[in-house]
């Protein structure tokens, strides 16, 4: 950090505390000397420097042990947002984030800080440096999970992997069907129970090396070994048969019309077999990963990608941890959607209504209550998806009975009776005792945790509330009785609803016991021998488990809302609604944008 910045901020907070700009303080060189922990003469050489910056004015004493005066002629904010931008500018991302996270840096200050960096992210235009590089800087508030496709489960980075990795088929969710990706061509046996994937040639790795049906067995086994948490999926594979460098086959146990659906799946990344994946993917997608460190990401254009090369060079993604801000960030929505935007100018914003819904879900791997259903009926009538919409409003755009919003659309809905909760509390044996809820630390969560709780203590419900990291499982099992969750689901919404309910990843795996699991599995065994119309039934069926047990508490689909600069173009939906980078481009001419 900048010396000079550092001095002015702890002379400030010293000896100018509240804060007054343009008004002579009395001090002297010794207690200058104190407060910046050098010598009297090196103070003389500090108080210059501030006095060149124009960050004050120094009127020295007459004489030995005389008061000099100190006037301040900036404000801590200038100088702050003035040094950020100096920061950004110089592409100093990381020094920046760092000055946001300073001690004197808090509450409404901190805010603004933050604010200013994310509108100074965004496409930066280098075409005039030697680089000549197009670079889309994104900050996000928390930091990276691993990019693993045998594990990932966060939708963000499963948007990543998608974008380093490729897979045989692709999915479209608005034809609903299926488009070559790295196979050109497959075909099945009457039965579904053979399928052959014909290889496109000349496809290659990150690493140089050129894609053979080597590596797509070996991606396969790559599952099996490590104890995929999604291997549910792939028990059916008999046996995989390399019929050449471009061609092969996987025989299956049993029929499988959802077969595709699997090798389209984020888990499917086709990796390189003489590569160690299990630090960073290596992948033949059309960006390739230049560095991963705790601070940022950054993906460069491949340039030997198979299909399209992209149009931005280089992404950054940088990290804010614990930073808490409760300003919109400026990344790529979180949210899913189906179909695309074409090309052209867009508008100031987009929003993104969300495949998928917040709800709370129930922690059976702890005693208490809850195990209790009456309790759960009282807390579903408690956290009531009318009144939480009427109330609180905001990005809650419609009440939610399911993960599907057409499903949740069927039900006619109306306010709950907090008599009925109270009846059904005292039905259940409730003593009075507090319940834990555990809640991730984001503004529209905190809301719906006070809201709750609020609601709980009108009829005589103690509810506790605490924070948790994201993803640590651990902690939730041991101190939480609920909690909530979102759940954003793939544009293939079958894929989505059927990995929510096996893969070992999620929170529904880590919060259910054993049994509850089975049952579900048990349901669900022969899914993959129905037609579309049947899997559909199923599942339904499956999530109606879920809602009449109370092991699920439905509460509202939400929208998501991405702030864009008229200057950015093509514009198509991704993987979970994200925008799809690859994609993206400036017009020359158009102002920078930001995003």
């Amino acid at each position: 950090m900048d010396n000079n910045v550092t001095h002015f901020l702890r002379v400030a907070s010293e000896i100018n505390n509240p804060f007054n700009i343009h008004v002579p303080i009395p001090v002297t060189i010794e207690l200058l000397a104190s407060v910046l922990c050098c010598t009297p003469r090196n103070v003389k050489f500090i108080l210059r420097k501030l006095e060149e910056k124009g960050f004050i004015q120094w009127q020295a004493g007459r004489g030995r042990g005389h008061t000099s005066a100190m006037t301040f002629l900036r404000t801590v904010e200038e100088i702050l947002e003035n040094y950020l931008l100096e920061l950004i500018s110089s592409g100093k991302i990381k020094q920046a984030i760092e000055l946001i996270g300073l001690p004197e840096v808090k509450g409404p200050l901190k805010e603004r800080l933050l604010t200013l960096l994310n509108k100074q992210m965004g496409y930066q235009s280098e075409t005039e440096s030697t680089t000549g590089l197009d670079v889309l800087r994104i900050t996000r508030n928390r930091s990276m999970e691993k990019l693993d496709p045998a594990f990932v489960y966060t939708a963000f980075e499963a948007y990543l992997i998608g974008q380093i990795c490729s897979t045989l088929v692709t999915y479209d969710a608005v034809s609903d069907s299926f488009h070559p990706a790295l196979a050109h061509m497959w075909e099945a046996n009457e039965d579904h129970t053979s399928y052959i994937f014909y290889l496109r040639k000349g496809v290659r790795f990150h690493h140089g090396r050129v894609m053979t049906s080597r590596d797509v067995k070996s991606t396969l086994q790559r599952l099996v070994e490590l104890d995929s948490s999604a291997l549910w999926h792939f028990r059916g594979i008999e046996e995989v048969e390399l019929e050449g460098d471009h061609r092969i086959r996987f025989n299956l146990s049993s029929p499988n019309l959802f077969f595709l659906h699997l090798l389209s799946s984020i888990h499917m990344s086709i990796l390189p077999f003489d590569a160690d994946n299990d630090q960073e993917p290596l992948g033949t997608g059309p960006y390739r990963l230049m560095n991963l460190n705790e601070d940022v990401l950054v993906l460069a254009a491949f340039d030997d990608y198979y299909s399209i090369r992209p149009l931005l060079d280089r992404v950054e993604i940088w990290y804010l941890p614990n930073q808490g801000s409760g300003a919109r960030q400026y990344q790529l929505p979180d949210a899913a959607v189906s179909g695309s935007y074409s090309d052209g100018c867009s508008g100031n914003s987009i929003d993104y209504p969300a495949l998928g819904c917040r709800y709370i879900i129930v922690n059976f791997r702890k005693e208490g209550i809850q195990h209790n259903l009456l309790f759960r009926q009282a807390m579903r009538l408690l956290y009531d998806p009318s009144a939480l919409i009427k109330e609180l409003g905001g990005n809650r755009i419609t009440p939610a009975d399911s993960f599907l919003p057409w499903n949740s659309r069927r039900i006619i809905w109306k306010e709950y009776s907090l008599e009925e909760a109270a009846k059904l509390l005292e039905s259940s044996g409730y003593s009075g005792e507090e319940i834990t809820l555990a809640y991730v630390p984001r503004k529209d969560e905190l809301e719906e945790a006070w809201w709750l709780q609020q609601r709980a203590e009108r009829i005589g419900l103690h509810i506790c509330l605490i924070s948790y990291k994201e993803y640590n499982m651990e902690e939730v099992k041991q101190q939480a009785d609920f909690l909530f969750a979102e759940e954003v689901l793939e544009d293939d919404w079958q894929w989505g609803m059927i990995n929510y309910f096996v893969n070992k990843s999620n929170h529904l795996h880590a919060l259910l016991q054993d049994s509850q699991r089975d049952q579900l599995q048990r349901e669900l065994e022969h899914f993959a021998e129905l037609s579309a119309e049947g899997r559909g039934e199923l599942l339904e069926g499956t999530e109606a488990i879920l809602r009449e047990n109370c092991w699920v508490l439905y509460g509202c689909h939400m929208n998501k809302r991405a702030q864009l600069n008229q200057s950015l173009f093509g514009l198509h939906t991704g993987s979970f609604g994200f925008l799809d980078i690859s994609r993206l481009w400036i017009k020359p001419g158009f102002p920078e944008t930001r995003m």
